[in-house]
């Protein structure tokens, strides 16, 4: 196949005279990356033959044979992928060519008013909006074994943690929900970045709009767009809703770390809350007793790259002049590898998590007596006295027990009266996990009901 250049190879050619410079060829091709747009410029270019045929610029011969020939494109692409040692120079050439072959000249028609600029983003809009419904899927698929898990936890009291230090009692599956909310928070955004993508940028031309009288709403309606694009400038170079999916999915990956490093906690020996499967574990090759939580540490780790991702988008649109810029050939790798990097760990994590299992027994073993500590405040307070005394007479009960190496349950009514006269003998019906638990039955709280309310709400969030 010819180059770059000459007629049958490029799309731009005609001012030029002679070939590329061979050091400019490989900077200049991009079909290694945006050939995977090829679905997107497909769809595209239909809708840009329809809209051309409604304006009259082409016959309805003209359309029939064009959409004929895109038809047998796609299938071409769909059985054989692109072919080895093309050397079209993107994914719109490559389309335009192998259109070429299949409709005859009527396919030099096809570009008639549109540009590169305005293909390009229209490509990318419809791509966003289908790996937006992928993330969507996958991240339901965690959240869904989130509650698997919860289910498990539900009887199950826990340590709470703050500053990785004991706090108060919790149920496990308070625990297992927490995370639930934020990913709920993601698909929000995800949704905001598909709206965001859902302005249409085709009939925007290179620069300056579109010189034949083409219905850019009725275009729109036939791509699935709700609106077009106000300014023929902006939309060939606005990327907002690139970043809207990267920021989306850079939250998404500091979500996953973070349940990524609970699970690596909970499963070392140290805790032994939680016990992954087999299936979801690695081992050493030098120490036979290991069971690493790589699936946490890989997620935790992918986190990187989608943050650095995020940065690497912005800081490319910082400094661009208006309009379309060739800086912008940068951004399709970013975003296809943060959507790649998410569908590569979502299923994994959430196989995890979904054949996780508690540990209820190592988990009681680790309930420590100070936990209590707050129902003893708030003890007092039920008895009048202020939160600040009562928590100043607390701070001292604490320190009573750890001086005599002993729990506080293990205090007798005299010694809690020896710091404060308000005690009384029920004081050590305090001294029950499930109670403790049970107290905080406000919306939001890890009181059973409290819990089984936010397990129906999660359920409903998630659909099912």
């Amino acid at each position: 196949m010819s180059r770059e250049g000459e007629e049958t190879a490029s799309l731009w050619g005609g001012r030029f005279e002679g070939g590329m410079a061979p050091a400019m060829v490989p900077l200049n091709l991009s079909l290694d990356v945006d050939g995977r747009l090829w679905r997107q410029d497909i769809a595209g270019s239909r809708g840009w033959a329809r809209a051309l045929g409604r304006a009259g610029v082409l016959t309805e011969a003209e359309v029939s044979a064009l959409l004929a020939g895109l038809d047998a494109v796609a299938t071409r692409l769909e059985s054989g992928g692109i072919p080895a040692g093309v050397e079209d120079e993107d994914i719109h050439s490559l389309v335009e060519r192998l259109l070429t072959e299949e409709a005859g000249e009527v396919a030099l028609k096809l570009h008639t008013g549109r540009s590169r600029n305005d293909q390009v983003a229209t490509d990318l809009r419809l791509w966003v909006r289908d790996a937006v419904s992928d993330l969507d899927r996958a991240i339901t698929d965690l959240g869904r074994a989130l509650l698997h898990l919860a289910e498990q936890g539900l009887d199950v009291v826990m340590p709470g943690y703050t500053h990785l230090q004991q706090g108060q009692p919790i149920r496990a599956a308070h625990w297992a929900l927490a995370p639930v909310w934020p990913l709920l928070r993601d698909r929000a955004r995800l949704r905001a970045a598909a709206e965001a993508a859902g302005v249409l940028p085709l009939g925007s031309g290179a620069v300056a709009g579109c010189p034949f009288p083409i219905d850019r709403d009725a275009l729109a309606a036939d791509l699935g767009f709700y609106a077009v694009t106000e300014n023929s400038l902006d939309a060939i170079s606005d990327r907002d809703f690139l970043a809207d999916l990267l920021y989306a999915g850079a939250l998404i990956g500091v979500h996953l770390s973070r349940v990524a490093e609970d699970l690596v906690l909970f499963s070392s020996a140290e805790f032994a809350f939680v016990r992954l499967s087999d299936g979801f574990s690695t081992g050493s090759s030098l120490m036979p007793q290991k069971r690493n939580p790589d699936v946490a540490e890989l997620t935790r780790g992918k986190t990187g790259r989608l943050v650095g991702n995020l940065t690497g988008l912005l800081t490319l649109l910082k400094g661009l002049p208006t309009g379309y810029n060739r800086d912008l050939q940068e951004d399709k790798s970013l975003a296809f590898d943060t959507v790649d990097t998410l569908m590569l760990v979502l299923p994994a994590l959430a196989g995890a998590v979904a054949t996780a299992r508690f540990r209820p027994d190592r988990i009681r073993a680790r309930l420590d007596s100070q936990l209590w500590a707050t129902d003893l405040a708030d003890y007092l307070v039920h008895r009048g006295v202020p939160f600040r005394r009562s928590h100043e007479a607390i701070g001292r009960i604490v320190r009573l027990a750890e001086e005599r190496g002993v729990g506080l349950q293990q205090l007798s009514v005299d010694d809690y009266r020896s710091i404060h006269p308000s005690f009384e003998e029920d004081v050590h019906d305090l001294f029950d996990w499930d109670r403790s638990a049970d107290s905080r039955a406000v919306p939001g709280g890890t009181a059973r009901s409290a819990v089984e309310t936010q397990l129906a709400a999660a359920r409903r969030a998630l659909g099912g």
